[in-house]
């Protein structure tokens, strides 16, 4: 891992998102603060363990359909999280082994475990950037991405539950329209993101759950997920609940919609 990554303390004194998430998973890269938060935010919404499985599940998909039927070689991952295997590396090198993937995360825990991020097959390539979303153009100019990425090439930009963590305050849609437009024709979109829409009086306590914890989240409709997929076009079947997205399950179970309450959708650049 590149030696320009300087030591960050990581703050365990309020819950981080990255690190509620790998509890939802049933990871082990959490702190109590973490978990206290996590298990406030599950009393509320019980559903939130299906939702981070769900999101997790359709990560997994989209990365299969776009490297088996659409050609795509590299990844973009933003807003990566703690590592949980299988990483998307490893979902897209299962499909095409030389696969190259940029992992992109501001939270230091993640550095930490970015070694896990960087075992390629030895044909692809992976590699790491300490990143913010909200600073497309450093993310964009990173010497990391052109040393494991041609832009002259499609791109898939993974954005998995991770634009509801950037507020209208701080243009989300210009954001995904600038790393977009860095992006050539062939290159696509996977984006998922939490919603209201089926339950609102819970989204509302789990809003002032996580911006109480200091993080503040904008869980958006439908339409406005969709907003993110302008210009593009759209896969079957469009932005729709998680794990209503080209399904594969084996066991034969279907969860509620209220349960995941997470739009989903996966868009060419046309």
């Amino acid at each position: 891992m590149s030696s320009t990554h300087g030591p960050r303390d990581i703050d365990t004194s309020r819950p981080h998102s990255a690190r509620m998430y790998d509890y939802y998973l049933g990871g082990k890269d959490h702190f109590a603060v973490d978990k206290r938060a996590a298990e406030t935010v599950a009393e509320a919404y019980p559903g939130i363990f299906t939702c981070a499985r769900e999101n997790r599940a359709f990560m997994h998909r989209a990365t299969r359909v776009l490297a088996r039927e659409h050609g795509i070689r590299q990844w973009l991952d933003v807003g990566t999280g703690i590592p949980t295997e299988p990483n998307l590396h490893q979902v897209a090198q299962s499909v095409v082994p030389d696969a190259r993937v940029v992992y992109a995360d501001n939270d230091p825990l993640v550095l930490k475990y970015a070694e896990r991020l960087m075992r390629s097959t030895p044909s692809g390539r992976t590699g790491y950037i300490e990143a913010d979303v909200n600073d497309p153009d450093a993310l964009l100019d990173a010497p990391e991405l052109a040393d494991v990425l041609d832009l002259s090439r499609p791109v898939a930009l993974s954005l998995n539950a991770l634009m509801h963590f950037v507020t209208d305050a701080q243009d989300p849609y210009g954001i995904v329209g600038r790393l977009l437009g860095a992006l050539p024709s062939g290159s696509a979109l996977a984006l998922s993101h939490c919603t209201p829409d089926f339950a609102p009086a819970t989204w509302a306590k789990v809003t002032d759950i996580y911006t109480g914890g200091g993080t503040p989240v904008q869980f958006r409709a439908r339409r406005d997920v969709a907003r993110f997929f302008d210009g593009l076009e759209l896969l079957d079947p469009g932005v729709t609940v998680g794990h209503r997205w080209r399904p594969d399950r084996a066991d034969g179970t279907t969860p509620g919609d209220a349960e995941v309450s997470l739009w989903v959708g996966v868009g060419i650049k046309p």
